[in-house]
């Protein structure tokens, strides 16, 4: 617990605290939250929906989840996993982005980000068994014309969807680059899509 803090309430996974006239909260569980920017070899963002309490409505996310919800574990492990469980895709290459506090004067909840590459679909994910999770796989250069829509029906759109836009598109333009610069007479004669695999794999 947050030293020197009072405690005003406790729940099953969140506990209300007080220190020096501020209120803010703290998970019981996990040691933070990790996020994933998953591009695929099509062009595509891997994203979820899923029904949030506190607004009453869906809304949709980047794949995400806690650190140490599955026992004891790193912020990379737990990102490998919440990826699988919610969406189904496992990845070849993973980078770490960049940690920080997700809602500072509200939580002492922090959040590392990653970047996940080189999909591959081993499930439907959906999640755990307590959760109800649709995911969703759409082009990038379709991604701001369907987020308006589904605002429009009522989802709620997580913020740091906006926020991965572009390195989820740097991304892309990283893949092209590394494709070019090992195109073969090999790779020539394969499909797109594998060329950029066995690029990637041996980059």
């Amino acid at each position: 617990m947050t030293e020197d803090a009072k405690i005003l309430g406790r729940g099953r996974y969140l506990r209300l605290l007080a220190r020096d006239g501020w209120e803010f909260v703290e998970r019981t569980r996990g040691s933070g939250v990790v996020g994933i920017i998953a591009v695929t070899q099509d062009e595509d963002i891997v994203l979820v929906e899923q029904y949030r309490e506190p607004f009453q409505k869906p809304s949709v996310e980047l794949p995400a989840g806690l650190v140490g919800d599955a026992g004891l574990e790193d912020p990379l492990t737990a990102a490998m996993r919440e990826l699988e469980e919610e969406t189904g895709y496992t990845a070849v290459r993973w980078e770490f982005l960049f940690s920080g506090g997700s809602s500072t004067g509200l939580t002492t909840e922090t959040i590392a980000m990653f970047l996940a590459t080189s999909l591959q679909r081993s499930s439907e994910g959906g999640g755990d068994d307590s959760e109800d999770i649709i995911v969703h796989v759409i082009p990038l250069d379709e991604l701001d014309e369907w987020l308006a829509f589904k605002a429009s029906k009522g989802c709620i759109i997580d913020i740091k969807l906006h926020m991965a836009l572009p390195i989820a598109r740097a991304a892309l333009v990283d893949a092209k680059r590394r494709l070019s610069r090992c195109i073969t007479p090999t790779t020539l004669r394969l499909p797109s899509v594998m060329a950029w695999l066995f690029c990637t794999a041996s980059s």
